[in-house]
């Protein structure tokens, strides 16, 4: 018996970092994402040996521990330790045996949530083998805590429920309690926005936990300038919310910049140097505005270009180094299956 499962990816277009305690705590957060044609797999193969072997396929590597009841949370597994360690103490109470290997369309530190899609995607296949009693909200939710709590990663909340539902989603926080809100964007209008927006891997990645970090520190310090940008990107989501739901794409490019000069004021490690003369070179070959992508310091950034700019600014993102990314926007979230 084989298990399988995939999660999607996501783009953060609005509202990134209000989902982050201590803010989403205080104030409210609020999110929009999209999910995109990359995804996170994973495949569960039961074995009879009493060996639980964790595999990268990709990169060659292997980790194999005996009758685990529990297995200790470190090197390069440490995501996938934590989901077995959950699913053996909350559901099995006992050690599986299985070999259990992932990988993921976009590197590491990406921007594009792939440590919490990878979590979704691991924690779906053991549902899908043990038949569990999880829904959507109980799945992403476990995810949260496993990486969170249990293995105690900074982060915020949005990618768990984005890679688990799948689509265009305004998403709501407050404390503990999150909504998920499926907007009907008309196909012509995702077609458009998949035409115009042009995703850009700038060949280095970040660790988005230090961002975050020091974004939390801002908000529990009192940083009025830090809080009162998340206000304006909590302003911005609903911006993007009315702009594709009433079909006017053209403002999402002036949306996204919006965002992005408040969001450089969350942390000061948001952006770099580099960063900020890639996006000047697009708004200068024609981008109307842009973003990174996830915490910022590196990874994916993605701008909006209109009519058939996109290939001037890619010819000027040249100079960079890096490389566009081709994807589609996708309408489906977590999926599993057994062969």
């Amino acid at each position: 018996m084989t298990i399988r499962s995939k999660a999607p990816l996501r783009l953060g277009l609005a509202g990134g970092g209000t989902d982050v305690s201590p803010y989403s705590d205080l104030y409210g957060g609020a999110i929009l994402n999209a999910t995109i044609s990359l995804y996170a797999y994973t495949t569960i193969e039961p074995t009879d040996d009493g060996k639980v072997v964790f595999l990268a396929p990709d990169r060659g590597l292997c980790e194999t521990y005996d009758n685990a009841t529990e297995v200790d949370t470190d090197g390069y597994f440490i995501l996938h330790k934590g989901v077995y360690n959950r699913i053996v103490r909350q559901f099995t109470h006992r050690p599986l045996s299985l070999r259990i290997a992932s990988f993921v369309d976009a590197p590491a530190g990406s921007g594009l949530g792939t440590s919490s899609t990878l979590v979704v995607s691991i924690l779906g296949a053991y549902v899908e083998w043990l038949k569990l009693p999880l829904g959507e909200y109980d799945i992403a939710r476990l995810a949260y805590e496993i990486e969170r709590e249990d293995l105690a990663l900074a982060g915020g909340k949005q990618d768990q429920y984005a890679a688990t539902f799948g689509g265009f989603n305004y998403m709501e926080f407050n404390g503990d309690n999150v909504i998920v809100n499926p907007l009907r964007v008309r196909q012509r209008y995702i077609d458009e926005l998949n035409h115009n927006l042009l995703l850009y891997y700038t060949d280095t990645s970040h660790v988005s936990a230090d961002i975050i970090r020091e974004q939390q520190q801002n908000v529990k310090g009192g940083k009025t300038s830090s809080i009162e940008s998340m206000h304006k990107l909590k302003e911005q989501a609903q911006q993007m919310k009315e702009a594709l739901l009433k079909g006017n794409v053209g403002d999402i490019g002036t949306i996204l910049n919006f965002g992005w000069e408040h969001k450089k004021q969350m942390a000061q490690s948001v952006s770099n140097p580099r960063i900020d003369a890639i996006y000047e070179a697009a708004i200068a070959a024609g981008a109307s505005g842009g973003k990174i992508s996830g915490a910022g310091g590196g990874g994916f950034m993605f701008f909006y270009c209109p009519g058939l700019t996109r290939f001037a600014v890619r010819e000027a993102l040249g100079q960079f180094g890096g490389e566009t990314k081709r994807y589609d926007f996708t309408t489906e979230g977590l999926k599993t299956w057994t062969l």
